[in-house]
């Protein structure tokens, strides 16, 4: 009886410690649909992001008005000040931090709350929020916005959501510039494009059925030329994110093997990129294929693009169809005489490309010539064994080194380096090759190298014979000037460096971009270019564990 009643005062305590903390509130029942949902992402000059969120609230028949909606911002560095809403077109003056999401405000509705079973629009604008943008991990060149609009937890949310996510780019921005990341899986794969009423490019993303108690990413990219340097987040350790990234790990109970998983898919796809040999061309046929030009052979053997370019802008160059008028950036003139030696299909869309005017219609002309020239070197492999085909042109580069580093003389030895220099471009190990074989003797300069080296004046028609003697005489070598072997080889080796600087860019996304057409992934439901991660159904997954995250995480009303 003793027992029983200490337990009864036991429970009469904890009721009235109950009572007493919640008062003067209540506990009441949030329950609501959101028929619809409008984002605005408004990416400004400044590097900073606005917001602006309508969004429908449809409350429950049985539930308690909604009294108070809390929304979520990307990062705590925004003016709480500036912030402005309205409900129903009535201004809302009460607008705190909230207590319950993380970065987050809170809009206290007031005597505007939503009665049940009635409809009220919330109208939100949050402006100027910084440090949103970091640099895009497949493009130094680029800036990565991605953004997760606000959810509210599901055992609130009734129902369909009409959601649509619009993306603004700043003032100046090319429509061709910009980049999508991959869709969320419900969204269409592609966004609508177009220009807002400000001429700014923007990007949609609608689905009729989505749900408002899910976590959806949007993401894109643009060039970082048209926001401040000081605007860009730096590449740092966040150790609130490396927190909340550990803590959703233990969350979910992932286990270690689908990290290091995820890890390897990751790497796997960046190596891809440079992969834009089709696997068609593997499939074993017998014998060598013969014949192959050394940029042919270049893209058998996979070699990276900006050396295949440079190979050709010293194939064109040597056969005197046009000649380096500027180094950096590189400007080609097509010289005005045909040239003796027919030029192949590649070398004419080489110097088809550099008669544009712009950088990037440039190389999206030398990316279409990449395409063309992989498909044809496809093409000719048909039939032919690939292994033993790469075998064998690989013995020419071995030969054509050998004759270079066996050659007696300099003039002998620069006249094999000229003859060979595609062939020995081959060679993986090229650039060092060519500094130990030239450091010590001059360089007789080829006769074709001033159109090459624009500083260097055109030889004279003189020669230098060698003199008169019982054997059969070796070849004749102009009066062209020499160059220390060191020098000469600097310059050859850092044609690739400044080629790939000045017209190419970041290689791996003009890689990527051949590649995409050449050797495009398998198509699959679940892969995701960059910046995919899950969350939204535990408390600890309103973090973002990736560079480039702008994630704004919300909870609904309290």
């Amino acid at each position: 009886m003793l027992k029983r009643i200490v337990t009864l005062i036991f429970i009469t305590f904890g009721l009235i410690l109950l009572w007493g903390s919640s008062f003067p509130s209540y506990a009441q029942t949030y329950r609501f649909s959101v028929p619809k949902e409008i984002v605005h992402a408004y990416w400004n000059e400044d590097g900073t992001l606005s917001l602006q969120y309508e969004i429908w609230f449809e409350n429950s028949p049985s539930a308690d008005p909604i009294d108070f909606v809390d929304i979520g911002v990307p990062t705590p560095y925004y003016d709480l000040a500036s912030v402005q809403a309205n409900i129903n077109g009535t201004p809302i003056t009460s607008i705190e931090k909230s207590p319950y999401v993380k970065n987050g405000i809170a809009l206290g509705l007031g005597a505007n709350s939503i009665p049940p079973g009635q409809l009220g629009i919330v109208t939100v604008f949050i402006p100027n929020i910084q440090r949103v943008l970091y640099v895009d991990s497949s493009n130094s060149n680029y800036v990565s916005a991605v953004f997760s609009p606000n959810w509210f937890g599901s055992e609130y949310v009734l129902g369909y959501t009409d959601l649509t996510v619009i993306y603004h780019f700043p003032k100046g921005v090319q429509p061709e510039e910009p980049r999508w990341h991959q869709s969320p899986g419900s969204f269409p794969t592609e966004p609508r494009t177009g220009f807002d009423s400000e001429g700014r490019i923007f990007y949609s993303w609608n689905n009729p059925q989505a749900s408002a108690s899910t976590q959806y990413k949007f993401g894109a990219s643009f060039p970082k030329q048209y926001i401040p340097e000081t605007a860009i987040v730096a590449q740092s350790i966040n150790l609130d994110a490396v927190l909340n990234f550990i803590f959703s790990l233990a969350c979910w109970s992932i286990p270690a093997l689908v990290i290091f998983g995820m890890i390897y898919s990751v790497i796997k796809a960046q190596r891809r990129k440079l992969e834009y040999l089709p696997p068609r061309i593997a499939i074993e046929g017998n014998g060598i294929k013969r014949g192959l030009t050394a940029v042919e052979a270049a893209i058998l053997l996979e070699q990276p693009l900006d050396k295949v370019l440079t190979m050709i802008l010293f194939s064109v160059i040597k056969k005197g169809a046009a000649r380096v008028i500027n180094k950096n950036p590189l400007e080609l003139k097509r010289e005005a005489e045909r040239p003796a030696e027919k030029l192949r299909p590649y070398e004419e869309k080489f110097l088809a490309a550099f008669e544009l005017p712009g950088k990037r219609q440039r190389q999206e002309a030398l990316q279409e010539m990449f395409v063309d020239l992989v498909k044809s070197v496809q093409n000719k492999m048909r039939g032919f064994s690939r292994k033993e085909t790469v075998a064998y042109y690989k013995e020419i580069v071995n030969r054509a080194w050998k004759q270079v580093e066996e050659a007696e003389t300099p003039e002998v030895k620069s006249e094999k380096f000229s003859e060979a220099m595609e062939w020995t471009m081959l060679d993986r190990d090229y650039d060092n090759r060519t500094r130990r074989v030239f450091e010590r003797d001059p360089v007789f300069v080829p006769t074709w190298w001033h159109r090459y080296d624009p500083l260097f004046s055109p030889p004279s028609s003189s020669t230098v014979s060698s003199p008169p003697s019982s054997h059969p005489q070796g070849p004749t070598y102009t009066s062209a000037p020499r160059l220390p072997g060191a020098d000469f080889a600097a310059s050859v080796v850092n044609g690739v460096q400044n080629l790939s600087a000045s017209v190419i860019g970041n290689i791996s996304d003009f890689t990527s971009r051949v590649t995409q057409k050449t050797n495009p992934p398998p198509a699959t439901s679940s892969s995701s270019r960059s910046y995919r991660s899950s969350g939204g159904g535990c408390a600890c997954a309103c973090a973002c564990a990736c560079a480039g995250c702008a994630c704004a995480c919300a909870g609904g009303g309290r």
